[in-house]
């Protein structure tokens, strides 16, 4: 097998020998490779496995056989080590998976059973080995295994920069090395991982029991991401921002592009410094590694905090004072807001025109600033409400607006009340809303600008105080076409990105 070409390793944990077979021709027919994790079986069932693996000969395999510290059950060292040394090597498999300390242990004792040329040799590091990244490397340069193999957890995506940087000295050393990022903030090591030099990405075969942090599903991989058709000249967008594990901009950009044929792939990138990340992953000046950035979406919370990081932005975004799409052109960074007419859009169609509403905003970070700045251009009136009021002075200042303190503020007479906050987004803010029904009552409409989930407890509590209520998933869709038509130069196939959206929500 030419490790030179992509390759997919799609890992599969199965518990019951009996459906072992079945599950490894199953996950032959999706991917390049299959990785069995032999720790998923305990010491009593290994070898009734280990029988029906030896019928499995014509299938590319790896074999692993992890500790505990490394998701594997509880199989101590010293079995692991008899079981190289009896079985493991006998096993008709394409490669094996040693962890260092059994290839150190094998390699000093001279031990004759070893094919290094079947050997991948690897470490799981999970804790600080994002920065010992070279120190491990070295470590395993020093095994004669064909294939190196470094997983770490990257506490911040641009951490990447670090993972990558590491594939492309691997490459020059004339080593093959897999290199992966664990967990949420590391999805673009797996995602280009391969056209960056790495020999395998990992997939899971059952998107409910992955084998490691952050291991993407095959379906994600091929279908979302279309890593088949990814290579060096492939451009990538991506989204900013702490957390993005909830965000559908992955799921309706890269249907965006597939729909149109581009060569670009969008990626989540959970960034706590955006400076940084602008520094060493996307500024032509500065950028440790070239990714082909084409550009970025920006979500909370840096919105605001990314501006100084640019070198130019569009006077709607000036007026706003908060940036959520970046686009990498001439060696420059240029900020732009889509949020305004995304927002706009998705009120107008349902109320026709604002002149002369009066409008509540609930929240003062960078949505809450694309809101009002657009209620008032449109000749809307509009006030905020905020749990801290000191944290409004920017917005009030800005706009000349007046700001309340939303916990005993009644919003009744207003024509449109607005959740330009988080809560109710998916994940851990999901239960909680900004306002309770009786708050509400009196108010014509409530428009929650968090799109994930539909509804959310904030449009529960106004549909049981009478209110006509409307969802943010219409706004998302038309700021993220708006973000696609500044990036591309094209018009963005909305209808095609409002279906990938709304899949993507029925499938939770």
């Amino acid at each position: 097998m030419s490790t030179a070409a992509r390759r997919i390793c799609v890992s599969i944990c199965e518990t019951d020998v009996a459906a072992l077979t079945t599950t490894i021709r199953s996950a032959a027919e999706l991917g390049d490779i299959v990785e069995i994790r032999l720790d998923c079986f305990t010491e009593e069932q290994l070898p009734l496995a280990i029988a029906e693996l030896r019928t499995q000969s014509s299938i590319p395999t790896i074999l692993t056989l992890r500790p505990h510290a490394d998701g594997g059950r509880d199989i101590n060292g010293d079995y692991r080590i008899r079981f190289w040394r009896q079985s493991g090597f006998s096993l008709p498999a394409t490669f094996v998976d040693l962890e260092v300390d059994i290839a150190e242990q094998l390699l000093a004792e001279g031990d004759t059973i070893v094919d290094w040329s079947r050997v991948i040799c690897s470490v799981h590091d999970f804790h600080d080995g994002i920065n010992d990244l070279n120190l491990l490397y070295e470590r395993l340069a020093r095994i004669p295994a064909r294939v190196l193999k470094i997983a770490v957890v990257p506490d911040d995506a641009v951490d990447n920069a670090s993972i990558f940087r590491l594939l492309s000295r691997a490459k020059s050393e004339s080593r093959e090395l897999i290199a992966i990022g664990m967990g949420t903030a590391g999805i673009a090591t797996r995602v280009l991982g391969p056209s960056h030099g790495s020999v395998f990405t990992y997939a899971a075969f059952d998107p409910r029991r992955p084998t490691a942090p952050g291991q993407p599903s095959l379906t994600e991989l091929v279908d979302q991401y279309r890593i088949n058709q990814i290579n060096e000249a492939t451009q990538v967008a991506g989204l900013i921002g702490d957390p993005v594990s909830h965000s559908l901009s992955p799921q309706i950009h890269n249907a965006a592009f597939k729909a149109q044929d581009l060569n670009a792939v969008y990626i989540p990138f959970e960034v706590r410094d955006c400076g940084a990340f602008i520094r060493r992953m996307v500024h032509p000046r500065t950028r440790e590694i070239n990714l082909n950035m084409w550009g970025l979406s920006v979500t909370s919370p840096h919105k605001r905090g990314v501006i100084e990081h640019l070198d130019s932005i569009d006077p709607v975004a000036f007026e706003i004072g908060a940036v959520n799409t970046i686009i990498v052109e001439h060696k420059l960074l240029r900020g732009y807001n889509t949020d305004a007419i995304g927002f706009i859009s998705a009120l107008k169609q349902r109320i026709g025109h604002l002149r002369g509403l009066r409008c509540a905003v609930i929240g003062a970070g960078g949505v809450a600033m694309a809101a009002i700045y657009t209620l008032l251009a449109e000749g809307a009136s509009a006030n905020i409400f905020v749990r801290d009021i000191g944290r409004a002075k920017a917005v009030t200042e800005k706009f000349g607006v007046r700001a309340s303190e939303v916990e005993n503020s009644s919003f009744d007479g207003y024509d449109v009340v607005i959740n330009a906050t988080g809560l109710g987004t998916a994940g851990d803010l999901e239960g909680y809303t900004p306002v309770a029904a009786a708050q509400l009552r009196g108010a014509r409409l409530a428009y929650d600008l968090v799109y994930n989930p539909t509804e959310t407890r904030f449009l529960r509590e106004a549909e049981q105080a009478g209110c006509e209520t409307l969802g943010g998933l219409s706004m998302f869709v038309a700021q993220a076409a708006e973000q696609f038509r500044l990036w591309t130069g094209r018009q963005a196939p909305a209808g095609v990105m409002h279906a990938a959206a709304a899949g993507a929500l029925s499938r939770q």
